[in-house]
């Protein structure tokens, strides 16, 4: 049932915070399932798919606000044809997002999940670890959250190696343009690029060889950057040491091989997954709505 013009019909496009959907309720008749084609607005995640099919159903939608960075799920040049608004929440998820690279980083040489649970279950006898510190650190992605990671990776690196769509004459690092040559100069591997096709299995049997056998590789960015299977097979047969993964090809779906890895540190997408981080992002989000409709400049624009 659709509300009166002073709450436009919203559909939310995946799960939110109570705190959040609450607050929307009060400004918007939200719709869960069926959006009216007098919906306005859509609230989405991060991995949302908000494709034409969608739109030509939704011919009154005039704003896609995205709670999180990513929007390879989004089809722009749609949106854009439709004149409709698409915002993120940029920065406010930057700082979780690398503390949790590092934290990948520093579990799977460390082997702190492997070592828990070796505590957990009576033992105390354990293989060795390897140092974390002094090491070849290369980042693909040199965007808001790329150097955050840098930034804390920092006491940790001998060498910092980049990718990016350009050098970045600011930054103390190795230029290279090809992941290939960045997983072959580095001993640590962190992905922090957007999704979508430009960058669809871009970590692939090759790249990880480059990286190898004392290679440590870390996804925080998206699944869709990373041929799984040529990655599970990689860590089958060590032609890498070990991976940090917080993102996934199918999600929720891990390949089951993964889950019984001592090298494996695997987390349920959570990189933005703070008290504090979901609230200046839900915060955020209702901002760029406010600013839509009461006719004021968005505030994080695509």
């Amino acid at each position: 049932m659709t509300n009166d013009t002073s709450h436009p019909d919203l559909y939310l496009l995946g799960g939110v915070s109570p705190a959040l959907e609450a607050t929307l309720a009060e400004r918007f008749a939200l719709h869960r399932k069926d959006p009216p084609a007098t919906t306005r607005a859509i609230v989405g995640g991060g991995s949302s798919v908000v494709g034409a099919a969608l739109l030509d159903r939704l011919p009154a939608l005039e704003i896609i606000a995205i709670h999180g960075v990513g929007y390879d799920g989004i089809d722009l040049a749609a949106t854009k044809a439709r004149g409709i608004a698409v915002t993120t929440t940029p920065d406010v998820l930057t700082d979780d997002v690398a503390d949790l690279a590092i934290g990948l980083m520093l579990a799977v040489q460390r082997r702190i999940v492997a070592n828990d649970r070796a505590v957990r279950g009576g033992g105390w006898s354990v293989d060795l670890a390897r140092r974390a510190s002094g090491r070849r650190i290369g980042i693909f992605g040199l965007g808001r959250i790329g150097k955050a990671i840098a930034k804390r990776a920092a006491p940790f690196a001998s060498e910092f190696h980049y990718t990016a769509r350009s050098a970045k004459p600011d930054f103390a690092g190795v230029f290279h343009a090809d992941i290939a040559s960045l997983a072959a100069s580095c001993d640590v591997l962190i992905i922090a690029a957007p999704g979508g096709e430009a960058t669809s299995h871009i970590v692939d049997a090759g790249v990880l060889a480059a990286l190898g056998e004392d290679g440590i590789f870390v996804n925080i960015a998206r699944g869709s950057l990373v041929d799984e299977p040529a990655l599970v097979a990689a860590l089958l047969d060590g032609t890498i040491a070990g991976a940090g993964l917080d993102v996934f090809a199918d999600e929720p779906a891990v390949p089951d091989a993964v889950k019984t890895m001592d090298q494996v540190v695997l987390s349920p997408h959570q990189g933005s997954a703070t008290v504090d981080g979901r609230a200046a992002m839900a915060a955020l989000v209702v901002a760029n709505l406010d600013a839509h409709f009461g006719g004021k400049a968005l505030l994080t624009p695509l």
